[in-house]
């Protein structure tokens, strides 16, 4: 097996020369990403560099104008978004997506259930199927949801409602975690909780996080990529981004000290 096998294998999304046109603007151009198995790998960039479209051309949103998308060696650049999250890639969003009137734990249980392929007779088996109530409890504690688990959807703080969104898309047990400004609209007193649990993921889920939070962007990512006018500016660590003069320039302005 020759080296390019080994990293070839370890990849486990691969966009390849995605290009996305609406017309005659090319929001999208030629933009290639490579997430390894296990990564904790950041996607920044300007308002209007295209990180949006490039998330929804790698969820099914979006069909690419060129360019194929790989998930672990299966090509899914037609597969609608529903098929794309069964072979096991979940999305969180920026703004919030949850059934009010449920509680948390009516919520997981409903998610897990389905995920178990129960259908939606959560009602049933969340007092009688053992699996059920078991991934339930470990999520509610694990996102920090347990002494709020009764509770309505709708009166959770909003850290608290963030958290219930990536113990969601947790549940449907992905191997490729789309994190979609998981801190956007939190107030400042409850970042540190979410930050501390978004740092607390799974090492066997890999993670691609879209944030303009530079501090959750430093503090949590080994690799980041680059994205200015839909096209890749850059990709490195962080050391090798904070120093980037180009990096410096179009993204990091003022802030470009603190992260060296």
């Amino acid at each position: 097996m020759s080296a390019s096998d080994i990293v070839q294998k370890d990849v486990v999304l691969s966009a390849q020369g995605l290009v996305k046109r609406f017309g005659g603007i090319t929001a999208t151009g030629n933009v290639s990403l490579d997430l390894q198995r296990g990564a904790r790998h950041a996607l920044i960039g300007p308002n209007g560099a295209g990180k949006t479209t490039l998330i929804n051309l790698l969820t099914g949103v979006l069909e690419p104008t060129e360019g194929r998308i790989l998930l672990e060696g299966e090509d899914i650049t037609r597969l609608a978004p529903h098929q794309r999250v069964r072979r096991g890639m979940v999305r969180t969003f920026q703004i919030n997506q949850l059934f009010d009137t449920l509680t948390p734990l009516q919520t997981l249980a409903l998610t897990v259930s389905q995920q178990m392929g129960l259908g939606a007779r959560w009602w049933q088996p969340l007092g009688r199927n053992p699996k059920v109530v078991e991934r339930c409890e470990v999520l509610l504690e694990q996102f920090r949801l347990t002494e709020v688990m009764n509770q309505r959807t709708d009166v959770l703080a909003y850290g608290k409602r963030r958290l219930l969104e990536i113990a969601i898309a947790l549940a449907c047990e992905p191997r490729v975690l789309l994190l979609d400004e998981p801190v956007a609209g939190v107030p400042a007193g409850e970042r540190e909780e979410l930050l501390q649990t978004v740092a607390a993921l799974p090492a066997d889920v890999s993670v691609l996080l879209i944030e303009h939070d530079m501090d959750l962007v430093f503090s949590f990512a080994k690799r980041m990529t680059v994205l200015v006018n839909g096209t890749v500016l850059t990709e490195g660590n962080p050391d090798e981004i904070a120093n980037d003069p180009r990096v410096k320039e179009v993204y990091l302005g003022h802030a470009e000290g603190s992260h060296a």
